[in-house]
């Protein structure tokens, strides 16, 4: 639960963070273990196990764990091993939210996504690199309903992501929502303050956002063939 005064995260939590940034190696990680597990993982654990409330009413398929491993919380330890990159450590926190269908199969379908990072702050919506009949899906509901397309898209919605570089095969160059139709990801972020996190009415903020974005995950969860 939240603390006493309504609130998640402190400034612990970006400070800790900032100076993981500096200092990204096992030895420096090791003795300050402890000041992540108080400042950014039981936190985050807090406010995991508190927003699958506010989540409900939007989607029932919506998953909230709030287990510190394996559960809506990303992992801090980097995976390098196919990266030029070796810095040990994520450098931000994400919260994954994921739909309940998501298997090995098919594990990227819509749901919301919070980013926490010194001076980089969201929560997301939709769905990354969806691959085959899912793809086409969202491309064919977009012609078909440009309308409710362009309403789950309007601001302060931004749309995020990858793209084509020329029109996929089978839609005209100059369709109008062509840009939208070369899309590979189909994300939605709302922005938000680093001091909206650590203030006393984020999980209103967290909240608010999630109901801007919902409509889109509705939109794509249909096209998709998948409940929401």
């Amino acid at each position: 639960m939240a603390k006493d005064d309504g609130r998640y995260f402190d400034d612990g939590f970006f400070d800790f963070l900032s100076d993981l940034k500096r200092h990204n190696d096992r030895d420096w990680f090791a003795k300050n273990k402890p000041r992540y597990e108080a400042d950014v993982q039981a936190p985050a654990v807090r406010f995991i196990a508190d927003a699958g409330a506010v989540l409900r009413p939007l989607s029932k398929h919506i998953v909230a764990d709030p287990k510190p491993f394996g559960g809506s919380m990303s992992r801090i330890y980097r995976d390098t091993r196919f990266s030029k990159d070796k810095s040990p450590y994520q450098t931000h926190i994400g919260i994954h939210f994921s739909h309940d269908g998501a298997t090995k199969e098919k594990p990227h379908l819509p749901g919301f996504f919070v980013h926490l990072e010194p001076g980089e702050v969201g929560v997301y919506s939709g769905v990354w690199r969806p691959e085959g009949p899912e793809l086409s899906g969202i491309r064919n509901a977009i012609v078909a309903k440009p309308a409710e397309w362009k309403k789950v898209t309007k601001a302060p919605i931004k749309m995020y992501g990858e793209a084509l570089k020329r029109p996929p095969p089978g839609f005209a160059a100059d369709h109008p929502l062509i840009e939208d139709l070369k899309r590979k990801d189909f994300i939605g972020p709302v922005d938000l303050k680093q001091a909206q996190v650590t203030g006393p009415g984020f999980m209103k903020d967290f909240a608010t956002a999630c109901e801007k974005l919902e409509p889109l995950n509705a939109f794509l969860s249909k096209a998709m063939g998948v409940p929401w």
